[in-house]
């Protein structure tokens, strides 16, 4: 038993979510084997590890969009938002404790939680933008990738993007170009769920989905607890086998 499902479009949107979570959690175990020295991989220059982390940014950012839309079309359920800010930015904050105790200077100052806790107050300001949205989005990837000034590399600015160098940290999610992914899913939510709806009726009881969709509505205790889980069996792996 999986557990009680959801309607189906959330169902899918969550399953998606899992997508995401599986993807990140195999792209950490290699960042972590090379870390220890298990493997040679490159993820500061290689470029199939830096689009493979573009790519499970961009699922997980454009899916914060739709969430919002999902959660708050009709009308913001206050108490429902302000409970998951508090603990997205709970979250944030013990990421950067545990990073900075882990790394040190490159500790985690404005990672994944950081910008998500910013950007869903942002977004809701923004669920009824309609094309806007998909306008505004696309201005703010374009711009962000364009320009860049050293007036930006300040550590009290880093967090808004635009800097000419990624600043030392064990993770990075700016501000800028980030939110126009999430824009770009408030544009696309009704198209994604109105096409789920349609075109994958009947299939939410099929097992893969089911399990996909249940690490998706688990997303942030996976995100938290599964990278100490990962370092804490390699670094016993490494102890053993020394």
């Amino acid at each position: 038993m999986i557990g009680q499902p959801a309607p189906n479009r959330l169902v899918y949107i969550d399953g998606l979510r899992g997508v995401a979570i599986v993807l990140m959690v195999i792209y950490h175990f290699c960042f972590d084997l090379s870390y220890f020295g298990l493997a040679p991989f490159d993820f500061y220059e290689d470029s199939f590890w830096l689009h493979t982390r573009t790519l499970i940014l961009s699922l997980f950012l454009g899916l914060v969009g739709v969430s919002l839309v999902l959660a708050h079309r009709r009308r913001l359920n206050v108490r429902h938002f302000l409970r998951r800010l508090g603990l997205i930015g709970a979250s944030a904050a013990l990421v950067s404790l545990a990073t900075w105790w882990m790394f040190g200077e490159r500790f985690v100052f404005f990672g994944v939680l950081h910008f998500i806790a910013v950007a869903s107050v942002l977004g809701v300001l923004f669920i009824r933008g309609g094309w806007l949205n998909l306008i505004a989005g696309v201005a703010v990837i374009l711009f962000a990738t364009r320009y860049q000034s050293a007036w930006f590399d300040t550590p009290g600015r880093r967090w808004i993007g635009l800097m000419t160098h990624k600043p030392p940290t064990e993770d990075y999610v700016p501000l800028l170009p980030w939110i126009g992914v999430v824009l770009l899913g408030i544009f696309a939510a009704p198209f994604i769920t109105r096409w789920l709806q349609t075109h994958m009726q009947g299939l939410s009881d099929a097992v893969p989905i089911r399990w996909l969709a249940l690490a998706g509505r688990h997303s942030l205790v996976i995100y938290l607890m599964h990278q100490p889980l990962l370092i804490g069996a390699l670094s016993l792996f490494v102890k053993v086998t020394a």
